[in-house]
């Protein structure tokens, strides 16, 4: 684990990716400080969950930040887990690793938790330098709610990603092309980001609230998404379609940290269960692979 982190550090891929993570966290947050200046200039107010505003404010121009880590953050984890198997073996130096006393299950449980470890410090460094920036910039401190709301989506994200990486791999042991992997990877990614919508349109038809809804919560990123607008928007009470009856005389009000984790509970859980399920399958197709010359 210590050798193959040290590999993503010093790489220029995962170099390129956290440069690209900073430019967009960057520009969202330049452009939702402005929206928020905007909104307190208007009403001389300052609004509620400022400090969260600035991971969830946009405008027309420009998306929020978590619009942006939904689309980007996948591609980290692909980049760290698309040639892991395969790439050794096409160098010729995995039946060499494994010809010293080393186990091979060390090999992809290695492997996986140095991307782990690599995608939670550069989502650790992110959070942390993005609101240390708009510390700076909106002089308004955070709560301890705010906090704790980005902690968990912190961890949400990080387990988001966990996935992504988990079926790279998956996709490195079952092809022997480290190309091959990672087209399959990304068209995985580019199948529930684009088409998967359009497929969920057709399929659920006039039932677009029930069927609908449950189609598109199959796909990681909705859940994802889902999970992400109820933790870092306290006035979020609900998933789901909501009738009339629980509309008319409901008191105003917000969540509090518990209840909005409660609430995307079985969102984190099917996340972890979805890279509990890749690495698993990834782990036993290694296992009994034959990997000699």
């Amino acid at each position: 684990m210590r050798k193959e982190f040290a590999d993503h550090v010093s790489g220029w891929r995962m170099v390129i990716l956290v440069l690209l993570l900073m430019v967009t966290g960057i520009g969202s947050l330049y452009t939702a400080a402005q929206t928020i200046r905007s909104v307190v200039g208007a009403t001389a107010a300052t609004p509620s969950f400022v400090f969260l505003r600035l991971f969830t404010g946009g405008s027309t121009q420009l998306p929020p930040l978590t619009w942006f880590m939904a689309f980007l953050a996948p591609l980290l984890g692909i980049a760290l887990g698309f040639d892991a198997i395969c790439g050794e073996q096409n160098r010729r130096t995995l039946s060499r690793v494994l010809a010293q006393p080393i186990h091979r299950d060390a090999v992809i449980n290695g492997k996986f938790l140095a991307g782990l470890l690599s995608v939670t410090i550069t989502f650790v460094a992110l959070l942390l330098g993005v609101g240390g920036l708009g510390l700076i910039m909106l002089g308004v401190p955070p709560t301890g709610d705010e906090l704790l709301r980005l902690v968990a989506y912190g961890v949400l994200t990080i387990i988001y990603v966990a996935f992504w990486l988990a079926l790279a791999i998956l996709f490195s042991v079952v092809f022997q092309n480290a190309a091959t992997s990672a087209l399959a990877s990304i068209a995985v990614w580019l199948f529930f980001n684009v088409f998967w919508d359009l497929i969920v349109n057709v399929a659920a038809g006039d039932d677009p609230v029930g069927l609908g809804l449950w189609l598109m919560r199959l796909s990681p990123g909705y859940l994802y998404s889902e999970a992400t607008v109820t933790l870092l928007t306290p006035k979020v009470r609900t998933l789901g379609a909501v009738t009339l009856e629980q509309v008319l005389g409901a008191l105003e009000g917000v969540l509090s940290v518990d209840q909005s984790i409660m609430l995307i509970w079985p969102h984190a859980v099917g996340l972890v269960a979805l890279t509990a399920v890749c690495f698993a399958v990834s782990y036993i197709l290694f296992m009994r692979r034959e990997i000699r010359a």
